[in-house]
């Protein structure tokens, strides 16, 4: 579907519906799935405003879809992999229960969060990709570090690195925290930000046990809507 009007009513009911953005076919462009073609459900509404967002316009506006109809629009692509997105989708009260639905019907399904809201609300099933804000970032502060014992091994936990400074203060909750004995740990460079092949550079320098990751969909297709 494209991306949804910036205003709809309000139903009269909202149990068993969503408020979403958008529902897009495209490739996983990041963490343990990436490159596989993917549906995106990407809710609307975040409390954080990360400088480097480039999902804005997934704060405001959106559509109100009951379940049914955004697993009908899922099936239409014929693919087992999902991908609940914001915005933060955790935000929206009713999201844990879209997670179980989509795992019971036998999808595959992943979760980007930006950990500041607990995540053990989430079905163990699901693959949680838990971002840990940087300083760069402006929203340090909103890291729920409880969350890391809620992870499992087949969670990922993601830090977007925008400066040298960014890279060293990760590095050092890394080792601080054993945070790769929680689950895999993702290094990415702030797109426009940090030079990829510098932070490459950085992360062998330092033996850090942690993947070097790209974001495949923005090499592909910059920061277009749907995609």
């Amino acid at each position: 579907m494209p991306a949804v009007e910036k205003k709809s009513r309000i139903p009269e009911s909202r149990e068993g519906r969503l408020k979403i953005t958008e529902i897009f076919h495209s490739l996983q462009g990041e963490a343990l799935q990436t490159g596989l073609p993917t549906v995106f459900v990407r809710l609307t509404g975040c409390p954080l405003r990360c400088v480097y967002c480039d999902t804005e316009y997934a704060f405001y506006g959106g559509q109100w879809l009951h379940f049914d109809d955004i697993l009908a629009e899922i099936r239409k692509y014929e693919t087992p992999y999902v991908c609940v997105t914001g915005g933060e989708p955790l935000a929206q009260k009713r999201c844990a229960e879209l997670l179980k639905l989509l795992c019971d019907e036998g999808f595959k399904v992943s979760l980007e969060t930006s950990g500041a809201i607990d995540i053990s609300q989430a079905d163990q099933r699901v693959s949680r990709v838990m971002d840990l804000k940087t300083p760069g970032s402006g929203e340090v502060e909103k890291n729920l570090w409880s969350n890391l014992e809620e992870l499992g091994r087949h969670d990922q936990i993601k830090f977007v690195i925008c400066s040298r400074e960014d890279y060293e203060w990760a590095r050092e909750q890394l080792r601080q925290r054993k945070l790769d004995e929680y689950c895999e740990v993702l290094f990415s460079p702030a797109w426009g930000q940090v030079d990829a092949e510098e932070l490459a550079g950085w992360i062998l320098e330092d033996h850090l046990p942690v993947r070097f990751q790209l974001q495949l969909h923005k090499i592909l297709w910059g920061d277009t809507p749907g995609k």
